[in-house]
């Protein structure tokens, strides 16, 4: 479990994150949504080590990221996969070698040994016999799905996923978000979505947290979501007419 305690950040004058409280779940797909410019990146930054808050705690299984020594740092960074918002693949690497990295960093592995979990993570997210391509030479998914494979290959029991389904058409994105709920559940993970995508919310997320202007506006299931009545939250749910709509027909349920 990761727990946000009071968790507040401001550049110069500007308050991004202001108190913001939130329990993510093992094993549980974790959203958190909102409109752009509201802190939800800024956020994520924060709980993975990138941006220091100005105040609160940030508690992994109990014990606080913000006054961890180097040590323990760097075993919780052993234990956290992390999927870019564009995949964020070192260019000059092969598939193979971009999803081994994180091997080649943290672990003691021979290349023999290495190499079969790089071939058990391709295999799972479809990329079987990728091995040798570059990223010029991939989809837009199969990017994704490359740093989705170098996001598990040590098996991480904290995965925070970054707009896993920008620029991806909707056949593609339901590929990938049954890779992350399988993966998930399969892991155990305590798995944080940051998007935009109300799709794959309602898909796949098992706990929902939207933020606005920097606080906790709402929180609650995608069922629960359905019938809420909080105006900031179905003002950015319900923005277009089809899912106005949608929202009147289910009111009569």
């Amino acid at each position: 479990m990761i727990q946000v305690k009071n968790i507040s950040k401001a550049f110069k004058e500007a308050q991004v994150l202001s108190d913001i409280s939130i329990d993510f779940e093992p094993g549980k797909i974790n959203f958190i949504i909102g409109r752009s410019g509201q802190g939800k990146s800024v956020l994520l930054k924060c709980m993975v080590g990138l941006l220091e808050p100005d105040n609160g705690s940030i508690l992994y299984d109990g014990v606080d990221f913000l006054n961890m020594d180097e040590d323990q740092h760097k075993a919780i960074r052993q234990e956290v996969g992390m999927l870019f918002q564009g995949a964020a693949l070192f260019d000059s690497m092969t598939v193979e070698e971009n999803v081994m990295f994180p091997l080649t960093m943290y672990s003691n592995l021979s290349k023999e040994e290495k190499l079969v979990k790089v071939n058990e993570c391709l295999e799972r997210v479809n990329l079987a016999g990728k091995n040798k391509l570059y990223p010029a030479e991939l989809s837009g998914g199969m990017k994704k799905r490359t740093g989705i494979a170098r996001a598990i290959i040590m098996n991480p029991k904290f995965l925070f996923v970054d707009e896993p389904n920008s620029g991806l058409d909707p056949e593609t994105s339901i590929v990938i978000d049954n890779l992350i709920r399988s993966i998930t559940y399969d892991l155990g993970s305590t798995t944080i979505v940051v998007s935009h995508d109300m799709n794959s919310v309602m898909e796949i997320g098992d706990n929902i947290n939207f933020i606005s202007g920097g606080k906790v506006e709402w929180q609650g299931n995608k069922h629960d979501l359905l019938k809420s009545e909080n105006t900031a939250l179905n003002n950015f749910v319900f923005a277009s007419e089809f899912m106005q709509e949608i929202k009147e027909n289910l009111k009569g349920k």
